[in-house]
């Protein structure tokens, strides 16, 4: 058996757990900060440790950067879904939660389950990804102060108009720093142009699908790159009694779900293939945020599909009538 570590992610620390080859355990925290990733890296070689399985929990946005380090110093990482990780618990009957048992449980997991390893976005895509991020909270900073200057005391109303002309400014700044980071990639370039030609999607969207499915592909279908935004269907039944309506699963990325809402709409309203889609399951009796639901999937599938084939959107694959 290899050497494998389970991290248990959290914002300010790491904590990690050794599963040496004989059983043994080594356990450790440190900083979730560059410089605490440093000493995790001495702290394996410590141990004579060469090579490790690391596993971890995809935890918001704090799992990132240690899977980049481990990733690029050439240890095999592994992130996996947290629900997992509470599963295998609950079947080991674990009764206590800790950092310290989680990062075990995570390890666990690791060796008993063999998570397939994870591919670490090349550069470009991890500045995309960051940028669509920090351009979502300006715009969430911007709505609240929109919001909040109708109401605002006399005393307080050019601070709010001018922190508004700030933002405008910042999120301009961060499309301009948006489209030259797809620009300057040729790869992340050629896929946007791909994009582009589907129906309902704009650049903001467009540049969402590029930070998160963008460079080297990595689902083997479009079913799991549904998977990946929650959009996967989720049907409860049990017996004869037990007829739960579907879902979304939204076991998945919230962003990107957010993402594809708004050209959810537009497609369904204002192009050919979607008013076909929503006239077809309306026609079955599919309620309107049902229909809204199957369209941000079929967004996605068509959005991967165009992404793997190379070739952009056709439209007589859709039915239109």
């Amino acid at each position: 058996m290899a050497h494998i570590l389970g991290i248990d992610v959290s914002k300010a620390k790491l904590d990690v757990a050794l599963r040496r080859p004989d059983g043994k355990w080594r356990s450790k925290v440190i900083e979730n900060t560059p410089t605490g990733f440093g000493v995790l890296g001495e702290w394996l070689t410590s141990h004579g440790v060469d090579s490790v399985h690391a596993c971890l929990e995809a935890t918001g946005t704090y799992w990132e950067a240690v899977a980049e380090f481990l990733a690029d110093a050439g240890h095999t990482v592994s992130v996996v879904n947290p629900a997992q990780i509470k599963a295998f618990g609950g079947a080991g009957l674990v009764r206590s939660k800790t950092d310290r048992i989680d990062a075990r449980l995570i390890a666990d997991f690791c060796a008993a389950q063999c998570p397939p390893p994870w591919q670490a976005p090349p550069v470009s895509v991890r500045t995309l990804r960051a940028l669509v991020a920090r351009r979502e909270a300006l715009e969430a900073m911007r709505t609240q102060e929109r919001n909040r200057l109708p109401v605002s005391d006399e005393a307080v109303r050019g601070g709010i108009e001018a922190h508004l002309a700030h933002l405008e400014q910042a999120i301009a700044d961060i499309d301009a720093a948006i489209r030259h980071t797809i620009d300057d990639d040729p790869g992340l370039r050629g896929q946007g142009e791909l994009l582009v030609s589907i129906p309902g999607l704009g650049d903001k969207t467009v540049a969402a699908l590029l930070a998160y499915y963008g460079g080297p592909l990595r689902f083997e279908s479009a079913k799991q790159a549904v998977a990946f935004a929650g959009l996967d269907p989720r049907q409860h039944q049990s017996g004869s009694s037990v007829r739960g309506k579907p879902r979304l699963s939204k076991v998945g990325h919230a962003r990107l779900r957010k993402a594809l809402y708004m050209p959810a709409m537009v497609a369904t309203t204002r192009t050919a293939w979607g008013r076909a889609l929503k006239q077809r399951l309306a026609a079955a009796g599919k309620p309107p945020m049902l229909i809204l639901g199957a369209m941000m999937r079929k967004l996605l599938c068509v959005a991967y599909g165009v992404l793997r084939s190379g070739r952009p959107f056709d439209p007589t694959l859709h039915q239109l009538a």
